[in-house]
């Protein structure tokens, strides 16, 4: 056994299928994207060099409103670091003090997760219906009328109406990925510091919270990577609307590949999330070893 091991080429063969695998799936779609981003392409006739000049279009052209779709994806983002991230680290605590009942309140807040996106997307279009749906039907039977709206079809409405059911079905993900951390936590360090006459507050802050502090990077992580990548949710709800309200990057792309049949554009939108992505991940690990 342990001459196979050092044998390099008996490593190699049992590394390539996974190797060709992660090749033909990732790197050779984002070399692809990268390589068509340089081109005024339809898809279909020759394709043109153009260089930089699709970049340069995506920032300073009005008429393809990427900027304002990278602005709503930053706030999603946002609102994702401080709003749902809290909450989900606020369950995690409660949570991980063995309450009564604590495995049917995890199943019940990660139903969500496990919920199809576009099942989902359809539920939220029902309480969102300015007919009949739950939202308007509670506000006339308390006698507020006046605040009732067309949600997703009003542009002062419709990015708020987006992002509560994607901050919701995120939260159990979150959470559950933070209450793995905290029952992680050794139950002496606990003891001590009650033996000490430390607060749950005082433990969750002084013993809990920097012992999860890798847990909390990674959920930091993926809650603003996940942010810039959203897409299935607002291309069912509104597909971008009204008027390019609800515009994030992903939408953007599916756009000018499908409907405009500007290859060359979507790809260029394709290679900046990449991009985007892999900087505030570099970003966010700078942060935390800063404070480390």
């Amino acid at each position: 056994m342990n001459k196979m091991y050092s044998n390099k080429w008996y490593i190699i063969i049992f590394l390539l299928p996974a190797l060709i695998l992660f090749c033909g799936v990732l790197i050779a779609p984002i070399g692809a994207s990268g390589y068509f981003s340089f081109f005024d392409w339809n898809g279909f006739t020759e394709k043109t060099f153009i260089g930089f000049s699709n970049y340069k279009e995506l920032f300073t052209s009005d008429s393809i409103g990427f900027m304002k779709a990278l602005g709503n994806s930053l706030l999603l983002a946002v609102l994702s670091v401080f709003l749902q991230l809290p909450l989900a680290l606020a369950l995690a605590l409660v949570l991980g003090k063995k309450i009564k009942g604590e495995r049917a309140f995890l199943s019940v807040y990660f139903m969500p997760v496990l919920i199809s996106t576009v099942v989902i997307g359809q539920l939220w279009l029902k309480i969102y219906n300015p007919d009949y749906g739950v939202l308007n039907v509670a506000l006339r039977a308390v006698g507020l009328d006046n605040l009732t709206h067309i949600w997703l079809g009003e542009k002062a409405t419709a990015l708020g109406a987006v992002f509560v059911p994607i901050l919701w079905q995120y939260v159990g993900y979150h959470m559950l990925l933070l209450y793995a951390g905290v029952k992680s936590v050794p139950p002496e360090l606990r003891e001590a510091a009650m033996l000490d006459g430390a607060s749950d507050g005082q433990v969750n802050r002084y013993i809990v919270l920097p012992y999860i502090k890798p847990i909390i990077k990674i959920s930091v992580i993926f809650a603003v990577t996940g942010s810039l990548k959203s897409f299935d949710l607002i291309y069912v709800l509104t597909n971008g609307g009204p008027l390019h309200a609800t515009e994030v990057p992903s939408t953007l792309m599916i756009s000018m590949l499908f409907l405009r049949n500007r290859y060359g554009m979507g790809s260029t939108i394709a290679v900046l999330l990449i991009i985007l992505c892999f900087a505030f991940a570099l970003l966010i690990n700078l942060v935390f070893r800063e404070e480390d």
